[in-house]
Parts: C-alpha cells; structure tokens; sequence
C-alpha cells in the first residue's frame, strides 16, 4: 500500500493563475489612480491662487500701500503666505505671479520694494497626467480655468474652453 502524499504550497500554475490576477487587476485599477492624482493635484493647484488671493489683498492693505507685489518671495518673507507658495512646481503645477495686463506701478510697499496696481497669477500642470486644467486669477479675485491645460489669458473672458471657477 501506499502511502497517502502530501503536497504542501502552491503549483507553479496556481502561482503564475495569482501573479496575472494581480496584473489584471492593477492594469484596470492604473487610470482610476491616474485620475484621482491629477484631481488632487488640480484642488491643490485652486487652493493655491485662492490662498494667493487671500496674501495678495493683505498685503495690499497693510505693507502694500494699495498696490500688489509681483514676488511670491515677497509674501513669503513678509509672511503674508505658507512657505510652500512660493515652491514651484508644486503637486504637479508651474505657477508664476507676475504683474497684471494694464498694470502700473504704486507706491512701494512698506519694505521699499516696488509693488503694481494689479497681479496676474497662474498655474499650468506639469504634464497631461498631473492636471488637465490650467488656472488663473488675478487682483479681480476670481479664479479661472481652461479644460485645455493652459492658464487663461488676461483680459479673462468666456470661451468654448475657459470659464471662470468661482468667483469672490
């Protein structure tokens, strides 16, 4: 008689039957991840310009004397915005702040810098998978946005691809 043999672990097939599963499933699950990223990376790159928006009117109205300054390192060293405003790129976005189309020059703000009537902020996303929109704003306040990747031109106006996100 023979005795009963007792196999322990996995075959070779059942092995290769798991490792494709698990292929498989991370190939369907890749585009779902891919997306939340890039809408992750889409808020943060619009709570950015809103946390701009906010720095920009407080300093305009204590250290600014009624203008706006064109320097993130500005807001920052004078500790009207977080540090990691003036980081670019960030969560997948360009951004550059820059003086506002029709912008003239004010009164120097309170450390002697010069500052502009108006400001125009933007940010793009690095690439196709990082955003899919392209924000904008400026001393208005509202923010806008371009389903084709790109900041909306100044002066902002309605298009088959830019509309405004929100407005303050």
């Amino acid at each position: 008689m023979h005795a009963a043999r007792r196999t322990r672990g996995f075959t070779l097939i059942e092995l290769l039957i798991v490792v494709a599963l698990i292929g498989i499933l991370s190939a369907m699950a890749a585009p779902f991840l891919i997306a939340a990223r890039s809408s992750a990376n889409e808020a943060s790159a619009i709570q950015s310009l809103r946390t701009l928006v906010s720095a920009q009117t407080t300093f305009s109205n204590v250290c600014g004397n009624g203008g706006y300054t064109t320097s993130l390192n500005t807001l920052v060293t004078e500790q009207f915005a977080s540090p990691n405003l003036d980081i670019t790129p960030k969560s997948g976005y360009n951004f550059q702040l820059v003086a506002a189309l029709g912008s003239n020059a004010a009164p120097a703000d309170c450390t002697g810098q010069p500052t502009q009537t108006g400001y125009y902020f933007r940010g793009e996303p690095l690439a196709a998978n990082s955003g899919r929109r392209g924000f904008a704003t400026n001393h208005v306040g509202t923010i806008w946005q371009d389903t084709t990747g790109v900041a909306p031109p100044e002066p902002f106006a309605p298009a088959a691809t830019i509309s405004p996100l929100d407005a303050h």
